[in-house]
């Protein structure tokens, strides 16, 4: 096997310098857009939770609407309706 020319070598030093300044220029490049896309989703999951604590807030309110006494109140002020005595409740036959 023959030796490369010295010229050969020379000639090859400033490439594999290129090379691995592009490579360390990619690896920087690529950190950096990590940390921007990590920053991006701290903010999707800031507002995650915030938009969770809100559908339980409303998941209480709901539930509040939706009981009986809160029926039965509505019913008898804005409706005015009343439970009917047990003299005027007829159950059909079987």
């Amino acid at each position: 096997m023959k030796p490369l020319p010295r010229l050969l070598y020379w000639s090859m030093v400033p490439l594999l310098w290129v090379a691995v300044l592009a490579s360390a220029a990619g690896a920087i490049y690529c950190k950096h857009r990590a940390r921007e896309l990590f920053v991006d989703l701290e903010h999707l999951n800031s507002g995650r939770d915030e938009l969770e604590a809100e559908w339980g807030r409303l998941q209480l309110e709901q539930s509040a609407w939706s009981t009986y006494s809160y029926v039965e109140n509505v019913a008898d002020a804005r409706l005015h309706m009343r439970i009917p005595a047990s003299t005027d409740v007829e159950m059909p036959p079987p």
